[in-house]
């Protein structure tokens, strides 16, 4: 496998923490870059399922090593929460190593997230409330808190300080809420930092150490490229790099030590949250999709909205990624669907668009143009490989590659890890 980037090829939840099961059982390391507890992979072993939002999902390998690198942002409650309900199911976290140049989330960033999307009324974006944006917004302001100050007493006090008079200002001032005190904060945090602090070194070199020793690292994707904090469907997207660049900054290595790179979407489309969505279905098929697939969010539990398949972001993410594979998960939701439709263009003011715009305004107005495939009744979830899919089925797969221009090496057809077809 050698270093092989994984990252969400749509608006995220395509499914990548399957895919990233799959891959992880054959790797050595297992690196998450960016992003925080917004992020939720579902993972299903058998009877079991693991719903992972901070820590990779390679920890139920019991050999693999397990990175969170310097582009995340912790919440230190929310990851010791995951760690204790992972080692009640018998998990181990011996091999977890978490970035000493990570961002901490603190409960100034959680209040002053809730209280802007709460301001911004109907203009709101949408975010999971979790901090994230706030937390990266002090990093780019070189004012957070990283795991290394975390972790020292002396350095999180004073810190800490500095920073929370500045945000119980803005947090009483600006949003009328309700000032945090300090010792209160800083004795709780002082007892997650303390329970963190054996996980914590350099994790670039690590990560630099195995990829020069020929280990298989797989570098674990949250979220998707058109939630790219600069490339994606801007202002709704997310406030790090989901991209495969941003394994790059994110995990502290240059991009010639990452040689592959697989996109994931499913065999529709999904989006949480606000913004423009040119194929969605606000009909009976799109409800069919949505209950179907259990299309609900694993760290909020929103209904996400759900449409047919857009290839303009399938080539938006095979563009901006340098995708080399496709893994297209969920074809098994489509089952029982007379016609399919699949996007491959947009038409607007009597103009074809073939390109995803990068301007929000121009996509708003956008209508599909479709072409049509004949379904499948045949239940599709105990299928073992891609040639006892139905015809129907196949041909869905071949036209996405055909009009994606990418290869589509894996196909999943059930939630379990067994339920996927390589090709």
């Amino acid at each position: 496998m050698s270093a092989i980037a994984l990252v969400g090829a749509q608006w995220g939840d395509e499914g990548k923490g399957k895919t990233i099961d799959i891959l992880a059982s054959k790797a050595d390391m297992v690196v998450r870059a960016q992003g925080g507890s917004n992020a939720g992979h579902t993972v299903v072993v058998g009877d079991v399922t693991y719903k992972l939002h901070l820590i990779p999902s390679g920890i139920l390998y019991p050999d693999t090593v397990c990175v969170i690198g310097n582009g995340t942002v912790i919440s230190p409650g929310v990851i010791l929460k995951e760690m204790e309900t992972l080692t009640e199911r018998g998990i181990s976290l011996k091999n977890l190593k978490i970035d000493a140049r990570a961002h901490v989330i603190l409960p100034y960033h959680v209040e002053i997230d809730k209280l802007s999307e709460l301001m911004r009324g109907k203009g709101d974006i949408g975010t999971t409330k979790n901090g994230i944006g706030p937390c990266y917004m002090d990093k780019a302001e070189r004012t957070g808190i990283r795991m290394c100050d975390f972790i020292n007493p002396e350095v999180f006090r004073e810190k800490l300080k500095f920073n929370l008079e500045i945000k119980n200002k803005i947090i009483t001032a600006v949003y009328g809420g309700t000032a945090l005190d300090f010792d209160a904060v800083y004795k709780e945090y002082c007892d997650y930092a303390a329970r963190l602090a054996p996980f914590v070194c350099d994790t670039s070199v690590l990560v630099y150490e195995a990829i020069k020793a020929d280990k298989d690292v797989l570098f674990e994707g949250a979220q998707g490229a058109l939630l790219d904090l600069d490339v994606g469907t801007y202002p709704y997207v997310t406030s790090s790099h989901p991209t495969a660049g941003g394994f790059c900054v994110g995990a502290g290595i240059g991009p010639t030590l990452i040689k592959d790179v697989l996109g994931v979407g499913k065999a529709y489309t999904t989006r949480v949250g606000k913004g423009p969505f040119p194929t969605e279905l606000d009909d009976e098929t799109g409800e069919r999709i949505r209950t179907v697939g259990a299309e609900f969010g694993t760290t909020t539990g929103r209904p996400r909205r759900c449409g047919w398949l857009d290839i303009l972001i399938l080539k938006f993410a095979v563009r901006v990624n340098g995708l080399t594979a496709l893994a297209i998960n969920k074809l098994d939701t489509l089952t029982g669907i007379e016609k399919l439709k699949i996007c491959v263009a947009y038409e607007k003011n009597g103009q074809r668009i073939h390109d995803f715009p990068t301007d929000i305004s121009e996509l708003e107005g956008c209508k599909p143009v479709y072409i049509e495939l004949d379904g499948w009744k045949e239940d599709i979830t105990g299928v073992k490989s891609f040639d006892e899919l139905p015809a129907a089925a196949k041909a869905y797969i071949e036209c996405i590659e055909k009009e994606s221009g990418c290869p589509v090496k894996m196909v999943g057809v059930g939630p379990d890890r067994e339920q996927n077809l390589f090709r």
